[in-house]
């Protein structure tokens, strides 16, 4: 990946890998990329204090997701 000298160079805090942070372009930033619903952004500002790369984030709304689904299986089963 090809880092910009303009943008800062985070870590993501879940994976560690490298990436442009973009916080004064949010728009052009890759973790708009990924639209969390209120409920999931703050399951991961519950887990996590800095940036995350878009991949993290995918994961983290998935697994926030299963965790729903899991919750509504063991009400289901009482």
């Amino acid at each position: 990946m090809a880092l910009h000298p303009k943008h800062e160079t985070v870590y993501c805090e879940r994976c560690k890998a490298p990436f442009e942070c973009k916080a004064n372009s949010f728009t052009k930033c890759q973790c708009s990329k990924v639209q969390l619903t209120l409920n999931e952004t703050q399951y991961v500002s519950e887990n996590f204090e800095g940036c995350l790369c878009a991949d993290c984030l995918l994961e983290l709304q998935q697994e926030y997701q299963n965790l729903l689904r899991s919750g509504v299986d063991a009400i289901a089963k009482h």
